[in-house]
């Protein structure tokens, strides 16, 4: 059974530790559409702290609030796979960038030359970055 049970903007916002203007944003970009009580007062319920708490995490993988909107209001499948597989593939090529940064960093912590710039191991990780010079004939 569903609880009937609402909160005001401001018990949502201390809830979940966000300013009452940041609701008030989402509604505006329909991510939200609270219910309304006497005096125009936004009132959420439950299905409503769950979509704000849907929203934080697309907001902690990544996702701008355009894509959030669109992947969490669109019926179709094929468009939310396609959001979906668009931010995978964005969040692989961090990743991987993270794990080359600490391979990176972790080499310099293994390096005892007094250069670090110097030191083989080290030039080696970072070859892959110098600049391709063609050699004329």
């Amino acid at each position: 059974m569903k609880s009937s049970a609402t909160m005001s903007i401001g018990d949502v916002a201390a809830r979940f530790g966000l300013a009452t203007h940041v609701l008030r944003h989402w509604e505006s970009m329909g991510l939200l559409s609270p219910a309304r009580a006497e005096g125009d007062r936004r009132r959420y319920g439950p299905d409503d702290l769950y979509r704000v708490a849907v929203i934080l995490r697309a907001k902690e993988a990544g996702f701008g609030l355009d894509d959030t909107r669109e992947m969490i209001t669109t019926t179709d499948a094929a468009s939310r796979r396609a959001i979906l597989l668009r931010h995978r593939a964005d969040l692989a090529r961090r990743i991987a960038e993270a794990q080359a940064s600490l391979e990176l960093i972790d080499c310099a912590l293994d390096c005892d030359h007094e250069d670090l710039t110097g030191c083989p191991n080290f030039q080696a990780m970072v070859t892959e970055r110098l600049p391709v010079i063609s050699q004329r004939p």
